[in-house]
Order: C-alpha cells, then sequence, then structure tokens
C-alpha cells in the first residue's frame, strides 16, 4: 500500500494553530490538499471559538497573490484568523540589506584636496577629510579626525544612515538624496564628536550622547549582521 505525503500539516500550539506546507510539491497540489483539509478533516478543531492560524512556507515561495489563495481557504471557516505568514526564503531588498550589514571598512589614511575615497557598506575613516576632498559610502560614514570636505552617506539610497565625526566642519554633506545646507549646522561647533542625519527629509546634526535616542536600532543591526 503506497503512503500519500501530506502536503499540509496541522499542527496546535498554545497560540493557536500552525499550518506547514510542504515546499516541495506543486503549488495546485498544496492549494488541493488545503481544501481537503479545510473541508473534510479536523472538524473539532476547525469550528467554534475564534483561533490564531500562522502559515508556515517552509522554502517556498509564494506570490502575494497565491497567499490571498491559501488564506482565502481557510477563511471558509468563520472561526480562523490569520495570525502569520512565514517562509524561510527572504527577498531581494532583505538579502541586499543582510549584505550591506557584513560590509564594514577601517580606512587610516587622510583625504585629501581632489581625492574621493568610496565604500560599499559602512565606512570608518580613521584620518582627516581636507577640503575638497570626498568621502562616499551606501552605508554610514564615522570619520574619527576632522571632516572638512564632502561626504555622502547612503548613496544607494537608505535614509537611516548617519554621518559623523570627531570635528564636523565640512564643506557639504549629504544623506541618501538630501544635502546640506552649507555651515549651518556646524557654526557653533563645541568640539565634540557629532553626527548628522535625517528626520522628515530635513538633515540635522546632534551631539554623539544623542545617538541612542536618535537611532536606537543602528548598532543593534550591526551586531545581528
Amino acid at each position: 500500500m503506497t503512503t500519500v505525503k501530506s502536503k499540509v500539516t496541522i499542527k496546535g500550539t498554545k497560540e493557536g494553530l500552525v499550518f506547514f506546507m510542504d515546499d516541495t510539491c506543486s503549488f495546485d497540489e498544496l492549494l488541493a490538499d488545503m481544501r481537503e483539509k479545510i473541508e473534510h478533516s479536523h472538524q473539532q478543531i476547525l469550528s467554534g471559538p475564534l483561533i490564531r492560524v500562522s502559515i508556515k512556507l517552509g522554502k517556498r515561495y509564494c506570490s502575494p497573490e497565491q497567499q490571498e489563495q491559501l488564506t482565502q481557504i481557510i477563511r471558509t471557516k468563520g472561526n480562523l484568523v490569520i495570525h502569520t505568514i512565514e517562509s524561510d526564503l527572504i527577498t531581494r531588498e532583505e538579502a541586499m540589506a543582510e549584505r550591506l550589514k557584513t560590509h564594514f571598512s577601517i580606512q587610516v589614511n587622510t583625504v585629501r584636496s581632489g581625492q574621493v575615497l568610496e565604500f560599499d557598506g559602512d565606512l570608518l575613516l580613521l584620518g582627516d577629510v581636507n577640503p575638497g576632498g570626498t568621502v562616499r559610502s551606501t552605508g554610514s560614514i564615522y570619520v574619527l579626525g576632522h571632516l572638512r570636505g564632502y561626504a555622502h552617506a547612503g548613496i544607494s539610497g537608505d535614509s537611516q544612515v548617519i554621518i559623523a565625526a570627531a570635528v564636523m566642519s565640512p564643506t557639504q554633506l549629504r544623506i541618501a538624496d538630501v544635502i546640506s545646507k552649507p555651515g549651518e549646522e556646524w557654526t557653533n561647533n563645541s568640539g565634540g564628536t557629532e553626527f548628522a542625519y535625517l528626520e522628515n527629509e530635513i538633515m540635522l546634526v546632534a551631539k554623539m550622547n544623542y545617538l541612542s535616542r536618535i537611532r536606537p536600532d543602528l548598532g543593534e543591526k550591526k551586531r545581528e549582521g
């Protein structure tokens, strides 16, 4: 006798029900087994009070339309409420974000007039950026020295990055697509380390001790990477 592998496995937890989807069969087979489970099986479980449902797709990619097809079948039972839909796969955007998290460069030199230092990820520069020098990065820029030239962080469009410097007196700063107003933010420099950031598409400059309040997730994301 041949045993047919179930395409959908339903397990109960303290939080509700978890629907585990076979990620090797075709999507049509998955839909057919889902309908079978909902319509003819587990009648005692699939009736009564409201139950939260989590869908585990495994390594299967489901488009938003396919996810809607699955949830529509589950919603035919009025007591089932979709809580989460999870997949072990990540999107292209998530993959890019993870890749950037792991990129961190430490450079020890002075960027002189006419020189351009560019990096993919976060950049820690142990040195100065002289007037006429340029530093560009897809991530954040940290200058442990005198920033007197031009710095552009988030060149790929990331608006959550920062530009920090031990001495902040740049020619110009840019984060993503927002350009600073020359000189206005740092004319009252008191000598402490400062950082520039975006808030509502406006560039602001604050003392480094405010970083944990303004960008509380910045350091955590790097540690996760």
